[in-house]
């Protein structure tokens, strides 16, 4: 039987689809697991997964999978179920209990050849150890900077002063988000980075697929939580910073399914500024004891 598994969503999403992949594998061991999603190199070298295509590279598909074949179809989005919603239990575990998959605690993993390792490290050769930071996620959008998911700025920066004299630092960082002084900017495949992350001394991540991928390479990071919840989006593995209380109320007339907007509605925001968000100490601290 085909298993056409479709995630529909960014590449954090796809990441931890990979332990969907292998409970489902599990599950139906002697079948034919083809994932379809918009990031298919979080997939390459998986040994569950038989097939993976991009949304746009449907060439002969239905010939190969669907007409007169068997098939089962896991497409729904678990965004949308209500067990999601009550933001109780982890997503992964959220996913396979959609499609009626038993889950064993199967964790997100990405699988580099040795190739990969060799080519994409060459690159990140430094004098002095790596500290890699992503403090941005999300798609691109007019807003640069996200209250709800973003490391803000003034966190960043005292991180970096902190720690430029003893390490080089990478930002993994799109063109359009804000560049921080003293470091080197990073933007490359997804392979790469994932390549970088493994090189890296010591991590600092937000909620998005950095801290995905740490996970996925069993890499221990300092990640920041501000809407999110780590029960729900992150693992054990990772040290997880939840932001503080809130400082004021926030006004929520166009919430809908969820509190908070994670692109970071400008008036949703429950602080008086920026700098209350994190305990900066706790951070820097934090980061200090990553091995």
């Amino acid at each position: 039987m085909n298993i056409i598994f479709q995630i529909n969503g960014g590449i954090g999403k796809c990441i931890m689809a990979t332990a969907v992949c292998e409970a489902i594998k599990k599950q139906y061991p002697n079948d034919t697991l083809i994932v379809v999603s918009g990031y298919p190199d979080v997939f390459l070298n998986n040994p569950n997964v038989d097939r993976t295509y991009a949304f746009n590279g449907f060439f002969y598909f239905y010939e190969d999978y669907i007409e007169n074949k068997e098939f089962k179809v896991f497409a729904h989005d678990p965004y949308l179920e209500t067990s999601h919603l009550l933001q109780n239990e982890h997503l992964i575990f959220t996913w396979c209990k959609m499609f009626d998959v038993i889950y064993n605690g199967e964790q997100p993993k990405i699988f580099l050849s040795d190739r990969e390792k060799k080519f994409f490290g060459n690159k990140y050769v430094f004098e002095k150890p790596i500290l890699l930071l992503q403090t941005n996620g999300g798609a691109s959008t007019d807003m640069k900077y996200s209250w709800a998911r973003d490391i803000p700025v003034v966190v960043a920066s005292s991180v970096v002063e902190e720690f430029k004299d003893s390490y080089t630092i990478l930002h993994i960082r799109r063109d359009d988000q804000f560049l921080l002084e003293n470091t080197i900017p990073v933007t490359d495949s997804f392979r790469s980075l994932a390549v970088l992350i493994s090189l890296s001394r010591k991590r600092l991540f937000l909620d998005s697929f950095a801290q995905h991928t740490a996970a996925a390479l069993g890499m221990s990071s300092t990640v920041c939580w501000i809407t999110n919840k780590p029960e729900v989006f992150g693992y054990d593995l990772h040290d997880n910073i939840k932001s503080n209380p809130f400082t004021i109320k926030p006004e929520l007339k166009s919430s809908y399914l969820q509190k908070f907007n994670i692109g970071g509605d400008l008036l949703e925001f429950p602080y008086n500024s920026e700098k209350e968000i994190f305990n900066v100490d706790e951070i820097i601290n934090s980061i200090k004891k990553q091995k």
